[in-house]
């Protein structure tokens, strides 16, 4: 077991036009909502952040529990995620604050803007943990070692209040500026907290 919290930086992953129109709630693509797209990346992109924390753990998984060390999950959902790993990646991926301010910004004087922006962020976030994921699955693979499907907290009945437990055990305000509210809302919004399984081959 990894016993510190490791940070990656990655740079700017390739645009998915199709995922951000997907978020956005649109089902065709337009000239006006590719332009809109465009100006949307072209504001921003120099404002993101692509940054990562994360730790393995060593996990046991019995009676539809999750034993995590500083946790236990009582998940069906996550337990058939984690069916036969003895170890997981646990790990926070955010963007970066900026973004929040630009969409903050475009509520009062543009909200078509502002919704393209919350898709694009979503987009953005998501390719981050794509990136974050194929890494692992490559570092593992050395170790023939397979990873399952990202899991978060929220997902099917593992309740979303373990972020609370997650955040402390990654020290995740600390190492990427992420926070957590009362509400249990991450600060930066684009922030995704997950759980990568690892099993033998």
């Amino acid at each position: 077991m990894n016993d510190c919290v490791l940070v990656k930086s990655y740079p700017y992953p390739p645009v998915n036009q199709k995922e951000i129109l997907r978020y956005s709630g649109c089902k065709n693509s337009t000239d006006e909502l590719c332009l809109l797209i465009e100006k949307c990346t072209s504001e921003s992109c120099n404002k993101l952040v692509f940054k990562v924390c994360y730790r393995e753990f060593n996990i046991t998984v019995e009676n539809d529990v999750v034993d995590f060390g500083f946790m236990k999950v009582p998940s069906s959902d996550l337990c058939k995620n984690l069916c036969k790993c003895n170890k997981a990646i646990v790990f926070c991926a955010t963007v970066g604050i900026e973004l929040d301010r630009l969409i903050k910004k475009y509520e009062r004087i543009a909200p078509s803007k502002a919704i393209m922006l919350h898709a694009f962020g979503s987009e953005r976030v998501e390719a981050l943990c794509d990136a974050f994921c194929d890494d692992i699955k490559a570092e593992y693979d050395n170790f023939n070692i397979n990873c399952c499907t990202r899991f978060s907290p929220g997902y099917g009945d593992f309740d979303i209040k373990f972020q609370k437990d997650i955040f402390r055990a990654l020290e995740i305000s600390k190492n990427i500026g992420v926070s957590l509210n009362k509400n249990l809302f991450m600060t930066p919004s684009k922030s995704v907290t997950a759980i990568i399984g690892l099993k033998e081959k």
